[in-house]
């Protein structure tokens, strides 16, 4: 009995994650579907780049990990299906991969979609379900799809150093509007060098110590800690933090370029710095 992990930016207001769902129960109705999230932006590479890469590191071996985000980047004809440390990963060949792994996968075939078929959510949900049930009943994922192929590659989000300092960027805002950085603790513990520290954001608000829980403050007070992902994270005792410090993650904006006349986009992070001393 696999697992198949579903994760989307499609939402939950209509069919189409109902439907994705039949897709994979119809190629094999013993599969255990586990949802993620289906409420990513399409746009967004790191939130999702994050929730799936701490997600799925968190599931048995051989489970596999249906990833339906940003699909029609461009016009595609092929999915991917990626080995790697024992996972499974079936998404769009956008770049997405290489966010979430952090690196290039261990094994990766290309899935070709049929000219004759429309491409749509459901029609790739059928491809990687299909593949899915093909590796649980015990093909080798060569007799699947092209090794051959060369994927698009996207870098992760990765904060910038300098000898006393280090800036991040809010990847994510969780339901209680804890404020997720893209620091790590070993970066943190790496650059600080047993040093004292400060934090800085918006408003010249500062925290200069870590703390293990969020009731290691009094209620409404401010804090910084290292989340269960090992990410640093600003957040209120009971409170709001994203609202009441003023912080903001990830935004989307149309910049028209005068030269070309082109519409481009640009991707907006609030950034957080550390200083040591």
């Amino acid at each position: 009995m696999a697992i198949v992990t579903f994760t989307s930016d499609v939402g939950t207001g209509d069919f189409v994650t109902a439907a994705v769902k039949g897709q994979l129960l119809h190629a094999n109705p013993s599969f255990t579907i586990i949802d993620i999230t289906h409420n990513l932006s399409p746009f967004n590479f790191f939130r999702t780049a994050y929730v799936c890469k701490n997600a799925i590191k968190n599931f048995p071996p051989g489970s596999f990990h249906l990833i339906l985000v940003n699909v029609f980047d461009e016009k595609p004809h092929h999915l991917l299906l990626a080995q790697h440390n024992d996972q499974y990963i079936g998404c769009a060949d956008n770049g997405l991969l290489t966010m979430v792994l952090e690196e290039l996968p261990q094994k990766v075939v290309a899935l070709p979609l049929q000219k004759n078929r429309q491409k749509n959510i459901i029609y790739c949900a059928e491809v990687l379900a299909t593949a899915f049930n093909d590796l649980a009943n015990g093909k080798q994922m060569e007799d699947i799809g092209n090794a051959g192929v060369s994927i698009s590659v996207k870098n992760p989000l990765k904060p910038t150093l300098g000898p006393n300092w280090i800036e991040g960027q809010i990847i994510f805002i969780d339901n209680f509007e804890n404020v997720v950085v893209n620091i790590t603790k070993e970066e943190f513990e790496e650059q600080r060098k047993d040093r004292g520290f400060k934090i800085v954001f918006r408003r010249d608000d500062e925290i200069d110590k870590i703390s293990e829980t969020y009731a290691d403050v009094q209620q409404g007070e401010k804090l910084a800690l290292f989340n269960a992902a090992g990410y640093l994270e600003i957040a209120i005792n009971k409170g709001n933090a994203a609202g009441l410090l003023g912080l903001q993650g990830f935004s989307e904006r149309q910049h028209q370029s005068i030269q070309s006349q082109d519409f481009k986009k640009l991707f907006i992070y609030q950034t957080v710095k550390i200083f040591f001393q």
